[in-house]
C-alpha cells in the first residue's frame, strides 16, 4: 500500500495515465492525493475528470481554481476563456453528476501529517484556523444557494485576511488564498499578477511558504498551482506543479518515502509549448 501526491493534472489525461503506470497504481491498495487543477488547458478534461469519479474511493482532491472556473462557466456566471478545454465536458450526458461531484470535494485536506492544498495558506492561519475557514467555502459550494457564492467568487479584493470580514468578501478571501496565493508581503496582503519564478518576485512580496513566523510552518504542506516554481521539496513545503501542461512533467511523490516519480507531457494531450526567446 502506497500513498502519492500528484501535482497538477490540468486535462493532461495520458501523461497522468503514464503517470500511474510508471507508480504501478493498485486502486485496490494505493490512494493518490491530487493537488487540484484536475481539469482545463489539456485535451483530456472530461477523461481525467470521469477516471478520478470512477476511482473517488482511492483519491483525495482539493479543488484548485480551474476546477472553480469549471463550475462557474458550467452555470453560465462567466464565458469560456480563450485556452480553455471545457466544451467536450459540458456538452458530456454526464456533466451535471461529475460537477456536482466536483462541487462537493474540500479546498484543503489534512491527514495525519500532511496537509494539502491547491496553492497556499496565508501567513498568520494556523492549520486549525486554515481547515476551519476552508470549511465555510466548502459549505457554500455544498450548499443550496451554491449559485450565490459562484456568481460573486471571482475577484482581487479584499486581498487580505480580516476576521471580521464577513458574506462573500470573506470567502472570496479564503478561496483566492487557497487556489490562487503565490506570494504576498510579510502582513499577508496577497498579489495575484505575479506567475514568474523566484529570482523575479515583485519587491516587498515573499512565496507564502517563506513568510518568516509563518503559522502552519510546523505541518508538512503539499501544493500545486505555481508552475514557474517548478519541484520544491524543502523542511514542511513540497510543491509539485512542474508544469505537464507547458511541455514539463507530471510529478509524484510518494508520502511514505518522499521519493519522486516524474513522466513528460504527453504529445497527445497537446501541451502548451513555451516560446523560447
Amino acid at each position: 500500500m502506497a500513498t502519492y501526491a500528484i501535482g497538477d493534472i490540468q486535462g493532461c489525461y495520458h501523461a497522468f495515465q503514464a503517470l500511474l503506470a510508471r507508480i504501478e497504481f493498485n486502486q485496490d491498495k494505493d490512494k493518490l492525493w491530487l493537488v487540484g487543477d484536475l481539469i482545463n488547458r489539456g485535451s483530456g478534461t472530461l477523461e481525467v475528470l470521469r477516471w478520478c469519479y470512477a476511482h473517488q474511493d482511492s483519491l483525495r482532491i482539493v479543488l484548485g481554481n480551474h476546477d472553480l472556473h469549471a463550475l462557474v462557466v458550467a452555470e453560465g456566471i462567466v464565458s469560456a476563456h480563450r485556452g480553455d478545454t471545457l466544451d467536450t465536458l459540458l456538452a458530456a450526458e454526464d456533466c451535471h453528476v461529475l460537477l456536482a461531484w466536483l462541487r462537493n470535494q474540500p479546498l484543503i485536506y489534512q491527514e495525519a501529517d500532511y496537509l494539502m492544498v491547491h496553492a497556499g495558506l496565508l501567513p498568520q492561519w494556523t492549520v486549525e484556523q486554515s481547515l476551519s475557514y476552508a470549511a465555510e467555502v466548502e459549505s457554500a459550494l455544498r450548499g443550496k444557494d451554491y449559485l450565490h457564492f459562484l456568481t460573486h467568487m471571482y475577484g482581487n479584493l479584499p486581498n487580505h485576511w480580516d476576521s471580521d470580514l464577513s458574506g462573500v468578501d470573506r470567502l472570496r478571501v479564503i478561496t483566492n488564498a487557497a487556489t490562487r496565493l503565490r506570494v504576498c508581503t510579510v502582513e499577508g496582503e496577497m498579489e495575484f499578477k505575479f506567475k514568474g519564478e523566484l529570482q523575479d518576485i515583485p519587491h516587498g512580496y515573499l512565496p507564502w511558504f517563506d513568510v518568516p513566523n509563518r503559522a502552519s510552518s510546523d505541518m508538512q504542506v503539499i501544493f500545486g498551482h505555481w508552475s514557474a516554481l517548478g519541484l520544491q521539496q524543502r523542511k514542511n513545503v513540497f510543491a509539485l506543479d512542474t508544469g505537464c501542461l507547458w511541455g514539463g512533467q507530471l510529478t509524484a511523490m510518494n508520502l511514505d518515502t518522499k521519493a519522486i516519480v516524474q513522466v513528460d507531457a504527453h504529445t497527445l494531450d497537446r501541451p502548451i509549448q513555451i516560446k523560447k526567446s
